[in-house]
């Protein structure tokens, strides 16, 4: 789909695209999405652009919510929900079941349902599950209604870390090594479940890194330096998903490249180095979006290098089969090899994220980055493609 078939009428001008931005969700990502939403909103061009903001709430319900970016900052430390912004504690944003209506409703208790208007396409910055993960794309192939970013694929295998892994393995890009434990054999032998990361900690050495299999945002990841930390950040990882991930510890530097959807296929960014952190034991949470820990943009990489990553980059783009934008993570071994630590198909979107300013970096600014995702996906059509 593209602007020019956008309906009209010989007496009115034609009208422009409308976008609704859907952020927040039932991840414990939901502030940072709100916070992701907030740059969205305040880079989109209303000329080119009329904007329906909805946020989903931490317990799944559609809401209406105020345009005022403004308030979708973190402030005192915090990050904000849907919750602060909604413009009714009860009310909800129903989307068209029916492919043939993309008309959008609002209703109340009580009240007749108000109708919205058409939405032409969704910008859902959403991470984690329930948004990222292929759920939301699917209930959207279902609508009929082109959204920006991955189908439902590529979303559910850029969000689940193992098979995220396997995908990128059987396209001959290398991974680091990992033990996977799933909820049902840690149900029916803890021990034995906890001896193979023991084992896995005696053939790779400490540290290793413990974290949930299908979240984001370095949330409910630890950091294990020995085995009497282990208990404890297994925890804490079953605490955000019930599979967990166990990886080795690269040693090497921390690379990042970003890649957009253009006209003629997708391109990578310059990439970009993050720097091991001064108060934090790695590039967690806060380091990401509280501290804000600065990258370096561009990596000092030479020639060559930087020419490998971006073309590792956009390989693992089409190994999952990804479409609109991925930031994809590796490390630079002391061997001198890129491994590939995973991708983000809905990568942190804020203004001091690194994907936007990788691109930044490259002549894209974010403005124009946020107007060409909205292109390509109306471009995109739903359904099998």
């Amino acid at each position: 789909m593209s602007t020019e078939n956008l309906s009209q009428s010989p007496e009115q001008p034609p009208r422009k695209p409308r976008v609704a931005v859907v952020f927040g969700g039932r991840s414990s990502e939901h502030g940072i999405s709100v916070v992701t939403a907030g740059a969205v909103l305040k880079a989109i061009d209303r000329s080119q652009y009329d904007v329906l903001p909805i946020g989903i709430t931490a317990d799944g319900r559609w809401a209406l919510t105020a345009d005022e970016p403004e308030r979708m900052a973190i402030t005192d430390r915090r990050t904000p929900s849907v919750d602060q912004l909604a413009e009714s504690t009860e009310g909800g944003v129903v989307l068209p079941v029916d492919p043939a209506s993309r008309e959008v409703v609002y209703s109340e208790p009580g009240s007749v349902p108000k109708a919205l208007g058409e939405v032409d396409v969704v910008f859902p910055v959403l991470h984690g599950p329930y948004g990222e993960d292929g759920t939301l794309q699917g209930l959207l192939e279902l609508s009929g209604v082109p959204y920006v970013g991955s189908g439902v694929l590529a979303s559910a295998v850029g969000q689940d870390k193992e098979y995220m892994k396997r995908v990128f393995t059987s396209f001959g890009l290398k991974v680091g090594p990992y033990v996977v434990i799933r909820p049902r054999e840690w149900q029916q032998d803890e021990s034995a479940a906890r001896r193979r990361i023991v084992d896995f900690a005696g053939e790779h050495g400490w540290p290793l890194f413990v974290k949930p299999a299908r979240a984001g945002s370095s949330i409910g990841i630890t950091k294990v330096d020995d085995l009497s930390g282990l208990d404890e950040a297994i925890a804490e990882a079953q605490r955000h998903d019930p599979k967990i991930l166990v990886e080795a510890a690269l040693r090497g530097r921390e690379i990042e490249c970003g890649v957009l959807e253009f006209e003629d296929g997708p391109r990578a960014s310059v990439p970009a180095e993050i720097p091991p952190p001064d108060a934090h034991a790695y590039y967690d949470f806060e380091a990401k979006y509280i501290d804000s820990t600065p990258g370096i943009v561009p990596a000092p990489l030479t020639e060559e290098e930087t020419a490998e990553v971006r073309r590792l980059a956009v390989e693992a783009f089409e190994a999952a089969s990804c479409e609109g934008l991925v930031r994809a993570d590796f490390f630079l071994t002391e061997d001198g090899d890129f491994v590939i630590n995973e991708i983000n198909t809905m990568p942190g979107f804020t203004p001091i994220s690194m994907y936007p300013q990788m691109w930044q970096a490259t002549g894209i600014g974010y403005p124009e980055l946020v107007d060409r995702l909205v292109q390509a996906a109306l471009r995109r059509s739903t359904g099998l493609r």
